[in-house]
């Protein structure tokens, strides 16, 4: 993070602007729109500052820069255009401790403008570190157009209620009061223009607020949890429904498959709490029941959980046990489903899973079975369809071993994906009978998937030909393919 976006209170305060033209004349409307004192420095005045300050709207005064000029200042901003004169006026304000604006000059900066989207109370600033201007309007101008006008009067009807709203409810229900009262009728009758329904439907809502809130949970309404599948790493690929409710969670429980990307996109307040399991089941293995016990506890407390996992929470996520144990428990839950690691892994390859003529249908397995023998290895081993092995790496040599001795060809197409559509995704393509070696040579490391079967050798980005086995690691690298 570049810059700290902050918002300033700058009622009465005294600005200074440096320089006369158009573009100080904006900068002066937007400082006296926030109740600044503003103090305009310049041989010469644009017409909307002349008109300004013979309003007596601001001060001017007709004078070249000095660095006394901002004594007692709590914001400047140099707008002349003259290099020498915006960096004098740079230096006098951090030798003040005063912050300091060089309009298109961040080098002399020590703040930049957003861009704003304005709805007092409620304002919305998007920056882009001063790198690109135009794109940080841009991305205003969608927001703007998604943002009702009447969004600050609902804001400032919220504001009149909260003292109310504090002394009927206990903290950990106020929250989820609020989140009704913007997303249900109250909100929807207030952004339609319609006050008297609003407060009606806000009475209401807070009576039956108070009616169900449990004495058990220490005056706070019950809490829910959010089982929300993470996807298989890129952030981008979260579910809308995900980043919602990651948005109102009070805590989060994340495992070691759901990257630092995806939990910034949850709320900034949120408590974050690792309860993953290593891949060989020692550091930082967090016992199951444990999980379950820390959700139910949390909900109890009022609060709302957003359970992260990797991929898709039914799909090797154990979110079935979770879900089982939350239903005996009483706590409300709702499952989030998110894109399989599988799914997520063949697109990033470019691997599709069924192909005409290649592949009818498509198998899912947990590699942490590869000695299972109730497994249907001659099943797994036909042709005409794919198999993928989640969390196979660690068991890599036996689960070829199985493929090949039921039946596999040794020349069946394999690929290995490892840390699927993240940047350094790497991904190694081979024959059944290479794949293992080639593994080692490589350095693959979990998270990895092992796909298997004919549709490997579909890709527009798979070799033509299997290269030889490896002397070693040179070939190896030749056949892993960064996207």
């Amino acid at each position: 993070m570049d810059y700290l976006p902050v918002f300033l209170q700058l009622r009465a305060a005294r600005a200074v602007i440096v320089g006369g033209g158009r573009i100080a004349a904006r900068k002066a409307d937007l400082l006296l729109r926030a109740g600044a004192r503003v103090t305009v420095v310049a041989p010469r005045l644009h017409e909307d500052l002349h008109s300004r300050a013979a309003a007596g709207d601001l001060t001017y005064l007709p004078e070249s820069f000095l660095p006394a000029h901002l004594d007692g200042a709590v914001i400047a901003i140099a707008a002349t255009g003259l290099r020498d004169v915006n960096t004098a006026v740079s230096q006098a304000a951090r030798e003040r401790g005063v912050p300091v604006n060089v309009v298109d000059d961040a080098s002399l900066s020590t703040f930049i403008f957003p861009a704003i989207i304005d709805r007092s109370p409620v304002m919305v600033a998007v920056g882009s570190a001063g790198q690109a201007p135009v794109l940080a309007r841009w991305v205003r101008e969608r927001i703007e157009a998604i943002l009702p006008a009447s969004l600050g009067a609902l804001a400032r009807f919220m504001g009149e209620r909260r003292s109310s709203v504090q002394r009927a409810l206990g903290a950990g229900a106020r929250r989820a009061f609020w989140e009704r009262i913007v997303r249900g009728k109250a909100g929807t009758d207030l952004l339609a223009g319609d006050e008297p329904g609003a407060r009606r439907a806000f009475e209401a809502e807070l009576l039956i607020s108070q009616l169900t809130t449990s004495a058990a949970t220490g005056g706070s309404a019950l809490g829910e949890v959010y089982l929300i599948g993470a996807g298989p790493g890129d952030p981008d690929l979260l579910t809308l429904r995900a980043l919602q409710l990651l948005q109102q969670a009070d805590v989060v429980l994340y495992d070691r498959l759901v990257p630092p990307a995806v939990l910034e996109r949850a709320r900034r307040e949120a408590r974050r709490i690792f309860v993953g399991k290593s891949h060989d089941g020692n550091e930082g293995h967090t016992p199951q029941e444990d999980i379950h016990e820390l959700m139910i506890r949390c909900a109890r407390e009022g609060l709302k959980v957003a359970r992260l996992k990797g991929g898709d929470p039914f799909i090797f996520g154990r979110g079935g046990e979770e879900v089982e144990a939350l239903a005996r428990a009483g706590i409300p839950y709702l499952v989030v489903p998110g894109i399989t690691a599988a799914l997520g892994a063949a697109a990033g390859a470019g691997i599709p899973l069924t192909h005409r003529g290649l592949a009818q249908s498509v198998t899912f397995v947990t590699g942490h079975v590869a000695l299972d023998d109730t497994l249907d290895w001659r099943t797994l081993a036909r042709g005409r369809q794919t198999v993928v092995f989640y969390m196979g790496v660690g068991k890599l040599e036996s689960i070829v071993a199985r493929l090949r001795a039921a039946g596999a060809p040794d020349t069946l197409a394999a690929a290995l994906i490892e840390r699927a559509t993240l940047p350094e995704q790497r991904v190694l393509r081979a024959t059944l009978a290479q794949i293992a070696g080639l593994s080692s040579s490589a350095g693959i490391l979990p998270p990895a998937l092992l796909i298997v079967g004919d549709v490997v050798g579909t890709s527009v980005a798979a070799e033509s030909a299997v290269p030889p086995a490896p002397q070693p690691a040179e070939t190896a690298a030749d056949l892993i393919q960064p996207i």
